[in-house]
């Protein structure tokens, strides 16, 4: 009952606009045929974005057993080009809006939140998000 109340506040004070952002981003990556490999990692970051209580990021190594492409050098690869032109700043943005929830108590949760998704932004290649156990 508590990850719903938080998942709900989360989505009406900002989660929505963050998840709706993640979804145009993924989208305009698509319309390249340079950003087709990130879109998917930035539509698996929107539902994050939408709702992240009761869920975790992991790598998808440990979720399936085996290396694929992207946990492997090419996703190293990958995650370090992410990086360079989108991910040092959309995790800024992440880090800034946790510094603005920190202040206060009832924020605490949020900015947690979205310090996982600052971290996700860095580097989203090879990650995929699982309900938490």
């Amino acid at each position: 009952m508590i990850r719903l109340i938080l998942n709900l506040l989360w989505f009406f004070f900002g989660g929505w606009l963050s998840g709706l952002l993640w979804l145009l981003g993924g989208a305009i990556l698509a319309l390249t045929i340079v950003g087709l490999p990130y879109t998917f990692a930035a539509w698996r970051i929107a539902s994050f974005s939408f709702w992240p209580f009761g869920r975790e990021v992991v790598s998808r190594e440990l979720v399936s057993g085996e290396r694929d492409i992207g946990t492997g050098p090419l996703g190293l690869i990958l995650n370090i080009i992410w990086f360079i032109f989108a991910g040092w700043y959309i995790a800024l943005s992440h880090l800034l809006i946790a510094v603005a929830e920190f202040v206060t108590i009832i924020g605490i949760p949020f900015a947690l939140k979205d310090l996982q998704l600052a971290g996700l932004a860095l580097a989203p290649i090879g990650k995929t998000v699982v309900e938490k156990r």
